[in-house]
């Protein structure tokens, strides 16, 4: 079979027939049924058995990650899951948990059912508080040695450079854009001083209310496809919503269960806006760099609008107001 273009269209040649075949090479036995589940990096399929309960399996974006760095992340999982939280990690089958077929790369998972928690409750968050602190206790023995650490630079100037590089805005917005993101990203870094030494630890690096399942009454991590070596407050901020005044009670309840098992330095609360910077600005870079995903223009028709690029500008100039403030 031809391999995938990685660069124009990287899943040419997934097709069902592809998928169900790749998880069969393990010994496994498919019953036909295959459902996508949503996902835009990678492509992720729910896969019904003749025998035992459905799986999922996860077939990684070519090019993206080398083989290290994805083992590295299911070696951190297994990690995790054998210190005894929820974490759904890879299946090891034939002593490995990365696989190929047909060029493409690939693991196994058990299906995990649940909702996204119901977060600006006290003790929903106090829990997931806990269960953060005992994910970063364990993050802090060592670090990534194959995997990306998060960083003002790699999240956001080269994000900035890329989305003015590929010339993504409208000609007449580029510069109000280019100067925002200077300012931007110079507010950040005075913020992120205030923070300094920033201790670095294992991350899960992606950790919103969608990749949280909550069953009965207990958190279940999913989906460490980000996971980083970065600072404590970027697993927590993406937990907190509403009013600043109720964004401060959330993190104190967050921190209520967290410091039961690990110590937090308060001056990490400096890094919130800055990190918040950072989603903004390397999510547009992300839609961007993977434009040539026919998935892409599909699910984000807007990205080329003006009146997009008009309500990012808006946000960075919030984003902005917000750095200068101050906790």
């Amino acid at each position: 079979m031809q391999q995938p273009d990685t660069q124009q269209r990287p899943y040419e040649g997934l097709d069902p027939g592809v998928v169900i075949a790749a998880v069969e090479s393990l010994g496994l036995l498919c019953d036909g049924r295959l459902l996508a589940l949503n996902s835009f990096e990678n492509r992720v399929y729910r896969i019904g058995q003749e025998t035992g309960p459905a799986l999922v399996a996860k077939f990684y974006r070519p090019g993206r990650w080398t083989n290290a760095a994805i083992v590295e992340e299911h070696e951190f999982s297994a990690e995790l899951a054998h210190s005894g939280l929820s974490v759904v990690a890879p299946l090891t089958i034939d002593a490995r948990t990365l696989h190929e077929h047909a060029g493409f790369r690939f693991a196994v998972f058990p299906l995990q059912g649940g909702r996204a928690p119901e977060l600006g409750v006290r003790e929903n968050l106090r829990h997931l508080g806990q269960c953060l602190g005992r994910l970063h206790a364990i993050g802090a023995r060592k670090p990534f040695a194959n995997r990306p650490t998060l960083s003002l630079a790699e999240q956001g100037d080269a994000a900035v450079d890329f989305i003015l590089d590929g010339e993504w805005l409208p000609p007449e917005l580029e510069e109000n854009f280019a100067v925002l993101a200077d300012s931007l990203l110079d507010a950040a870094e005075q913020r992120w001083a205030l923070a300094e030494p920033v201790a670095k630890l294992r991350l899960h690096g992606d950790c919103h209310p969608g990749n949280l399942l909550w069953r009965d009454d207990q958190a279940h991590f999913v989906d460490l496809d980000d996971c980083c070596n970065g600072p404590a407050m970027q697993d927590l901020w993406m937990l907190l919503s509403g009013t600043p005044a109720e964004q401060q009670q959330q993190l104190e309840w967050l921190l209520e269960g967290y410091r039961v098992f690990a110590e937090f330095d308060p001056m990490q609360r400096h890094l919130i806006e800055p990190l918040r910077t950072l989603r903004l600005l390397h999510y547009h870079a992300w839609i961007a760099r993977r434009w040539h995903d026919p998935a892409f223009p599909a699910a984000f028709p807007w990205f080329g609008d003006p009146r997009h690029w008009e309500e990012v500008i808006g946000q960075m100039q919030e984003q902005l107001s917000a750095l200068q403030e101050g906790d």
